[in-house]
């Protein structure tokens, strides 16, 4: 995660944590070096003891959870370090033992069409499975997927598409695309949902054109798994609650210029908005930015 903190949090911060052990960056390039996209470093907020949230739970400072909440109309939004008070939400168990965080599968549909999974997309292993990871701005489908999504999207549709920055099917389009495009919905075990409007997976390029975030990850070669991989873009404006003591992902819908309660020990606190760097409203440029800047959020560190 890509983060820009300053002297006076950097104070408060060892004054709540007296031992953590980070590691030091000495070499920079692409877009975190200019000044419009700058931050202060990378943190890994993965499941491994070397986590930053890991240290943070052994040493007793918090509980090993965390949230986040993205806001995809001014960018910034949300994150927590701790146990979130409410709201309720489904949550589902994560997939024991994993370098990143997985979670079962069970159905896609794509407006009123359910898409039939194949355990071969996912391999024998991980069976139907689908990777939320933060670290990822946009949504990676197997071919086979994306190919159904983008039928769905652009049939019937008089829609003159163009490439963006060489990878993005862009079109012009000034109306709003909730009352044309399909709903989108992955439907995980326990009966966690995941609702992907069209304002989430088209995203603005310019106030009269959208591109879509779907991206193609690849048909199934030897020794490699194809894989659902879904990113910022399809998290945004939703609460998402790692727990990883109990091994739990859960989200809700949720307004990212709020706030929210969470709760250390006997002490309740607010956590609220803020604006995490300029690159975090999806233009091409704040894509391309976090595609750098946010890589390694959820999968910097791997498990023992």
């Amino acid at each position: 995660m890509g983060f820009s903190c300053g002297r006076k949090c950097g104070r408060e911060f060892q004054r709540r944590v007296k031992v953590y052990i980070n590691g030091c960056g000495s070499k920079r390039a692409g877009d975190s070096t200019t000044s419009s996209e700058s931050v202060d470093g990378i943190i890994g907020f993965g499941q491994a003891n070397s986590s930053m949230i890991s240290q943070l739970a052994q040493n007793g400072a918090v509980k090993n959870k965390f949230a986040h909440c993205l806001d995809n109309v001014d960018g910034g939004g949300i994150f927590a370090i701790g146990e979130v008070v409410g709201p309720q939400m489904n949550k589902t168990k994560m997939i024991a033992r994993q370098s990143h965080y997985k979670i079962t599968l069970k159905e896609v549909h794509i407006g009123d069409t359910i898409v039939k999974l194949e355990t071969s997309f996912f391999g024998s292993i991980d069976e139907n499975a689908a990777i939320i990871d933060s670290g990822t701005t946009l949504a990676y489908l197997p071919t086979t997927i994306h190919e159904q999504v983008i039928q769905k999207i652009t049939s019937g549709k008089s829609l003159e598409m163009e490439k963006i920055e060489g990878q993005f099917s862009c079109f012009k389009y000034d109306k709003n695309v909730d009352d044309e495009f399909p709903v989108i919905k992955f439907l995980f075990k326990d009966s966690l949902v995941l609702t992907v409007y069209p304002h989430d997976y088209l995203f603005r390029f310019r106030d009269d054109m959208r591109c879509i975030g779907w991206q193609d990850g690849g048909s199934k070669s030897t020794n490699e798994e194809e894989m659902i991989l879904l990113g910022d873009l399809v998290l945004s404006n939703k609460l998402v609650i790692y727990d990883i003591e109990n091994q739990t992902i859960g989200w809700t819908e949720y307004n990212c210029t709020s706030s929210v309660k969470v709760k250390n020990g006997n002490t309740e606190y607010s956590v609220g908005y803020h604006v995490v760097s300029s690159a975090s409203s999806f233009t091409i440029g704040g894509i391309l930015a976090f595609l750098f800047i946010l890589y390694s959020f959820t999968s910097l560190f791997y498990i023992a």
